[in-house]
């Protein structure tokens, strides 16, 4: 039973190194199993091993039937494991679905002017980008005053962008 204590335990600690080292032992097993996409990572590995030992162990201490049903109940339950990891990184690595948000998505959004905006200069006009608040440089044709509701016309440069005051 302690072999099977050891295993989980190892198991344990490797995770902790695969995610405290953040991918560098990652290349370790990059020859190995090609075409399996990700499923001998050290994550999935390290779950298998784990599991393999903690089942085996309670097994074994529970049941008392020996090593051979433990070990067979430490694989199933390993193997369980191991897909469920692959499964669940293979969902988060597969988070492109939603595009980067850009300057231009800013033409045709509403904001309001925080600092008043002159004919010949700049102002200031706080808008939404992907849902945060950023504070953009703004220019428009006509004077606008501060707390005046804008709508933007054209992204000028990253940093600004050509208003016009929203008229109700």
């Amino acid at each position: 039973m302690a072999w099977f204590l050891v295993l989980g335990i190892l198991g344990l600690v490797l995770l902790v190194l695969s995610l405290a080292l953040d991918g560098v032992l990652e290349g370790v097993l990059d020859g190995v199993g090609g075409g399996l996409d990700g499923f001998l990572s050290l994550p999935v590995i390290a779950g298998f091993v784990s599991a393999l030992g903690f089942t085996g162990a309670l097994t074994w201490e529970v049941t008392g039937t020996g090593a051979g049903v433990a070990t067979g109940a430490g694989v199933v339950a390993g193997g369980v494991v191991a897909w469920l990891t692959w499964r669940f990184s293979r969902v988060l690595m597969r988070d492109d679905d939603a595009a980067a948000p850009r300057g231009e998505d800013l033409t045709g959004s509403s904001g309001s002017v925080v600092t008043a905006i002159p004919a010949d200069g700049y102002g200031e006009v706080l808008l939404f980008l992907a849902g945060q608040r950023v504070k953009y440089a703004a220019r428009a044709t006509a004077p606008v005053p501060r707390g005046a509701e804008v709508w933007v016309e054209s992204v000028l440069s990253p940093t600004s962008v050509a208003v016009r005051r929203v008229e109700r």
